[in-house]
């Protein structure tokens, strides 16, 4: 079999696993987990051109993930008014102080000589700064937080279409990935790692305690959706829809739901196509194999004249960017923002299996093993708790074992995951679909 056969027939395997789900569990069921593989491919494809094209460990996915959703909050949802009267607006300027104190004192310690003079002089800008900072950031947070706390408490949004949000979200993910790539690109991969994964659990603290930007712990629940998908409950008040769910034999409650899974799956094909596309052609161009070349062999690239931190710089903001329009997708079809559920460990484990079983530096190779990972993921359990009822079968009911084996069903996922990179790494290291 030829590799382009190959190829195919893997994704047709996996497309046949989820059509499979859709007839023994539910349709809904099976487009949900369609739907959320497609934003983890989204976000594979981030990975993958940080790991695949340039080498660079980032574990700190969850955290630009995060600042993704947040774009939904600040673009999508209404515009508050009175949040902005009460202190949204110097909040800003307490932001642009805060902003000009950490840019003063760079421009104080580069300009002045050395010596202890430049020391103080750093020292009272900071200080200076610090204080200004205080004295209107703090009221103004008080002021915007008192309004209505119990639903709002917060600024608010601009009101612009969840359309807008997704690349809003990837620009605020790559200003982010700019800022990190900065200070901690210079380090060796490790401690890359350790680094990225201690300003992913920043950012996610940032966002869980300030309640006047998104509410913190309380969540933003009812998030706007794209023009093109309705309401469920829309759909189920229109005479014409429910005509139509009849004539197929459907509930109009669960034909609403499949529907507007439908939607959303369009969309998000949409965007993965246009994330594909364009990572295909980047990495087929000379820029492309720039980069697989500082990837293999810094040293050898950087005599031959190339810039390796300015190239590495560039490929953490773009990969940080598109797993940034990732996290606005799954703000969006979560239909609400929950800082909580953005755990480091777990899911940048999640999102690192997708690309190394799909094939770390193929960019098909990323979308199927997200679209096969995620579909393992959610049915490892329920597949595992059926396994365990029929292994301790012969055992009475008041047996200690089979009442340990059935309670372990829920660590089912995290020991698949782990035999599943196993056997991967041992008869396929390079991936299912490996880099050419």
């Amino acid at each position: 079999m030829s590799t382009s056969m190959k190829n195919v027939s893997l994704f047709v395997a996996v497309a046949a696993l989820f059509i499979l789900t859709g007839f023994i569990q539910s349709w809904n069921s099976a487009l949900l987990n369609i739907n959320i593989g497609l934003i983890g491919a989204v976000m594979a494809l981030g990975v993958n051109m940080q790991w695949g094209y340039a080498g660079l460990f980032n574990v700190g996915v969850m955290g630009f993930t995060a600042l993704g959703g947040l774009a939904m909050v600040l673009i999508a949802t209404p515009y508050d008014g009175g949040a902005w009267a009460a202190g949204g607006w110097r909040i800003l300027i307490a932001l642009a102080i805060g902003a000009a104190t950490i840019l003063g004192a760079v421009q104080t310690w580069i300009r002045l000589p050395k010596g202890k003079p430049r020391v103080l002089a750093m020292l009272a800008v900071l200080i200076v700064g610090f204080v200004l900072y205080r004295m209107v950031f703090d009221p103004a947070v008080s002021a915007v937080e008192a309004i209505n706390p119990a639903s709002a408490g917060n600024i608010g949004g601009l009101g612009l279409p969840v359309l807008i949000a997704w690349p809003v979200g990837g620009l605020i993910a790559a200003g982010a990935g700019w800022l990190v790539a900065k200070t901690a690109l210079g380090l060796r991969s490790d401690y890359l790692a350790i680094a990225t994964l201690g300003i992913a659990e920043i950012i996610i603290a940032v966002l869980k305690n300030e309640d006047w930007l998104d509410r913190g712990v309380k969540n933003v629940t009812g998030l706007p959706r794209p023009f093109i998908v309705p309401l469920e409950v829309d759909l189920q008040n229109n005479a014409g829809f429910v005509q139509w769910a009849h004539s197929w034999g459907y509930d109009p409650l669960i034909a609403s739901s499949i529907v507007v899974k439908l939607l959303y799956m369009v969309l998000f094909v949409i965007v993965l196509a246009i994330v594909l596309t364009l990572a295909e052609m980047a990495l087929k161009s000379p820029w492309g194999r720039m980069m697989r070349a500082i990837r293999d062999n810094e040293d050898a690239a950087e005599a031959m004249g190339k810039d390796v931190k300015k190239r590495h710089l560039q490929i953490f903001v773009l990969g940080s960017a598109v797993i940034g329009i990732a996290g606005a997708m799954m703000a969006t079809y979560n239909g609400q923002f929950v800082p909580t559920t953005f755990q480091p460990l777990r899911w940048t484990f999640l999102i690192w299996v997708m690309v190394i079983v799909g094939g770390s530096g193929n960019n098909w190779g990323a979308v199927l093993g997200a679209m096969l990972i995620w579909l393992l993921w959610v049915q490892v359990e329920p597949l595992g708790k059926l396994l365990m009822h029929v292994i301790t079968m012969p055992l009475p009911d008041d047996s200690g074992l089979k009442q340990h084996l059935l309670d372990s069903t829920q660590h089912m996922r995290l020991l698949t995951m782990g035999l599943v990179l196993l056997l991967v790494l041992r008869f396929s290291p390079r991936g299912l679909i490996p880099e050419k």
